[in-house]
């Protein structure tokens, strides 16, 4: 057993779907099965070297070719596809839910699955979305691993009405795989991810860029001198690009609102680098330092040096 799983005395389900089996949904296959969460694992992918893989890793019992021959007989279909494919794959499986059935998600955009996907649901189905934040710089069915998800935080976002024992089952999923579970709304999702997530992300991609563009310094120094802070960010930006292309313009209102306050932040910043303003930079160094240190407390982080990341 995975150190900080236990295995559950009787499955929650008889049929557990998860499409996508990238570096979430192979990590949710891998933790179902250490836990026995369902009595029969099944997933697929639109690439058929992907579902080639998912077979050889044996991450489930069953690979159908398509989506709609997965989720028959399902009793909770989890969607770990990029939040712009979401609403398709939804149409393509909507006609072969059978009635009862949980339709969730693991996207980093909680709104449009709610106003894209809800309509496309027969009302017989139940829409759940979810939101595990973790992860790593990796994808496919290789980068999964069991415990990704262990001390990690799992936010249900539950549209208005949503049935209360699909959201109760939604979250023991969750909870069996190791997360703690948090439920808020979609809207309010968005905009706490726009500033904890999709705008770090952005900052990440563009400082790279940045540096990948200056011509006064070659790219092999860049690489040869990065230090702690730029090799971070270089880490955040090797992120999967379809799925923040589809982040980015899939939250679109939140990500601006926050880039708006964060620019705001930077003129004030730079007029206190311009005119020498040390008491200025001391205050806001402290202030987010105690920011870090109260991640660490939280678990969601480590205290070893260089973060615990390896040397060379």
């Amino acid at each position: 057993m995975a150190e900080g799983l236990k295995r559950r005395e009787t499955p929650l389900v008889d049929r557990l779907v998860v499409i996508g089996p990238g570096l979430i949904g192979s990590s949710i296959l891998r933790a179902a099965r250490a836990t026995g969460l369902a009595h029969t694992l099944v997933t697929t992918d639109a690439h058929s070297g992907v579902r080639e893989r998912a077979r050889e890793l044996s991450l489930a019992d069953e690979v159908p070719d398509t989506s709609a021959e997965a989720v028959a007989g399902a009793d909770i279909v989890i969607l770990c596809v990029p939040v712009g494919a979401i609403a398709s794959v939804v149409a393509e499986i909507a006609d072969h839910l059978k009635p009862g059935a949980i339709v969730s998600d693991v996207g980093s955009v909680k709104g449009c699955v709610v106003e894209k996907a809800g309509p496309l649901l027969p009302k017989s189905v139940h829409l759940v979305p979810a939101h595990p934040v973790a992860g790593t710089e990796y994808s496919g069915p290789d980068s999964g691993f069991a415990t990704l998800f262990v001390n990690r935080w799992s936010i249900i976002t539950p549209p208005e009405g949503a049935d209360a024992e699909a959201i109760a089952k939604i979250a023991a999923l969750w909870e069996t795989i190791g997360a703690n579970v948090e439920f808020m709304s979609a809207h309010h999702h968005d905009r706490v991810l726009a500033i904890t997530s999709h705008v770090p992300h952005l900052i990440a991609y563009n400082i790279v860029g940045t540096a990948a563009d200056l011509e006064e310094i070659t790219q092999s120094e860049v690489i040869k001198f990065s230090a702690g802070g730029f090799r971070d960010f270089t880490r955040i930006a090797s992120s999967d690009p379809t799925m923040w292309r589809d982040v980015f313009l899939n939250n679109k209102d939140a990500v601006l609102e926050m880039l708006g306050r964060f620019n705001e932040d930077i003129a004030a910043l730079a007029r206190a680098i311009r005119w020498s303003d040390g008491d200025a930079l001391f205050e806001l160094f402290t202030r987010t330092r105690a920011i870090r240190r109260n991640i660490i407390e939280l678990g969601q982080e480590t205290a070893e040096p260089d973060f615990g990341r390896k040397k060379g």
